[in-house]
């Protein structure tokens, strides 16, 4: 909390950010501003929720002390970033950026809020390190509902490869050392976020479609196309590098690509990856300023993982998906202390994996790390009265919402 210290004028709000973050990190069995409150001990969840509306502090500057810090203790050997977006299946229409759209959270169309994130990748961790919110057509066309939900004047519309370059060329501007990006298809596909990355001589693995259409020095082709003219000789045995059961082994294969006149110098590929066990087929769209080896681009497009499992962490461990806030701010400023929250046990974890585990004994787990902090260093309220009042004050509270609710449903019906 001593590095984003500065970014809070008063000591108030400096305070509560740091008994925020602590309730992120709590055992709770649901973190929003009620919850988290209420550990704090506080008496209401107004300060909290003030702390996320209406008090005076930059998230974005917490952002990049976010990224500095997982630059620092994270490392730069082998560093490379992960990009991905995540959906929250939310009710109703007021919440910013919510509509009806496909959520892999849920697996199907849903009324959700999608965000895209970045992930900073080293070879000791991994953690996630920017956030932006995807708006919807659906939004930037309605400036009266963007207003309410307190969207800037100036926000249009971006796709969501258009937001990952972003967040990429803002991370290399701010002095990441990553040398690789990975994602899936709705990023592969875009020529556009390719282009950024190659004037920037920054090599990448991009999952595409079986019908993303490439060219070879014969002609182009289907991804899938290309597939069948491979000899068996092409393919060879190589790992994506260790899961939880052991190394992930795989067959893979490459075929060069032709540049165009108009595309930077550098080397491209289009690289697949074949199931040994099912045959199940994945296609990869590859760049490197310099000739890289086959094992290279298989280690990158096995490192994608990566920004999964930060997901589930930060979902399962630090409250990403569980906030209750409707407005732009509250979603970034929410979404920033939960990075800060994130790094925090990305750091502890790697520092205690520095030292060798005693025999007998998996390393310890960013999940086992947030349970021994718990455990050993936050003490939650556990005053008798602060408990009642706090179950008091929810009661009241949520009595005045029925009341509400009631009286407007009477007067809607004839």
């Amino acid at each position: 909390m001593a590095r984003v210290a500065k970014r809070f004028k008063r000591v108030e709000p400096r305070r509560r950010a740091r008994a925020f973050v602590e309730g992120l990190l709590a055992d709770l069995p649901r973190k929003n501003c009620w919850t988290i409150a209420e550990h704090a001990g506080d008496a209401t969840p107004d300060g909290m929720q003030h702390l996320l509306s209406r008090a005076v502090w930059d998230a974005d500057e917490v952002r990049d002390d976010v990224r500095d810090a997982a630059v620092e203790y994270l490392g730069d050997t082998d560093a490379m970033l992960v990009v991905d977006e995540t959906g929250d299946v939310k009710k109703g229409t007021c919440t910013v950026a919510t509509q009806r759209q496909y959520t892999g959270t849920a697996g199907r169309i849903e009324n959700a809020q999608v965000g895209v994130f970045l992930t900073y990748t080293t070879k000791v961790g991994h953690t996630l390190i920017d956030r932006e919110l995807y708006l919807p057509r659906s939004w930037t066309g309605d400036p009266d509902r963007c207003a309410a939900a307190g969207v800037p004047e100036d926000t249009g519309f971006a796709t969501k490869p258009a937001l990952a370059s972003r967040m990429i060329l803002r991370a290399l501007d701010g002095g990441v050392p990553a040398g690789w990006v990975a994602a899936d298809e709705v990023y592969g596909s875009n020529p556009t976020l390719r282009g950024d990355l190659e004037k920037r001589r920054v090599g990448y693995v991009l999952a595409v479609a079986c019908d993303h259409r490439v060219s070879t020095a014969t002609g182009t082709y289907r991804a899938d196309e290309l597939l069948a003219r491979l000899p068996k000789r092409a393919w060879q045995r190589l790992s994506a590098g260790k899961g939880v059961k052991g190394h992930r082994f795989y067959d893979w294969a490459w075929i060069s690509l032709t540049s165009g006149d108009d595309e930077p110098a550098g080397h491209r590929w289009l690289l697949v990856r074949r199931n040994r066990r099912t045959g199940e087929r994945a296609f990869y769209r590859c760049y490197a300023p310099e000739r890289v080896p086959l094992a290279t681009l298989v280690r990158v497009a096995g490192r994608r993982w990566t920004v999964e499992e930060s997901f589930q962490t930060g979902k399962g461990q630090t409250g990403l998906d569980e906030h209750q806030v409707r407005t732009w701010t509250s979603w970034y400023r929410w979404t920033t202390l939960v990075l800060l929250a994130h790094v925090f046990l990305a750091i502890v974890t790697v520092t205690a994996r520095a030292r060798p585990a005693a025999d007998g004994l998996i390393p310890l787990t960013l999940n086992e790390i947030r349970h021994l902090y718990n455990a050993l260093v936050l003490t939650p309220a556990t005053d008798i009265r602060h408990v009642l009042h706090c179950s008091h004050w929810r009661r009241r509270h949520q009595y005045r919402a029925q009341q509400a609710h009631y009286q407007h449903q009477s007067l809607q019906e004839p």
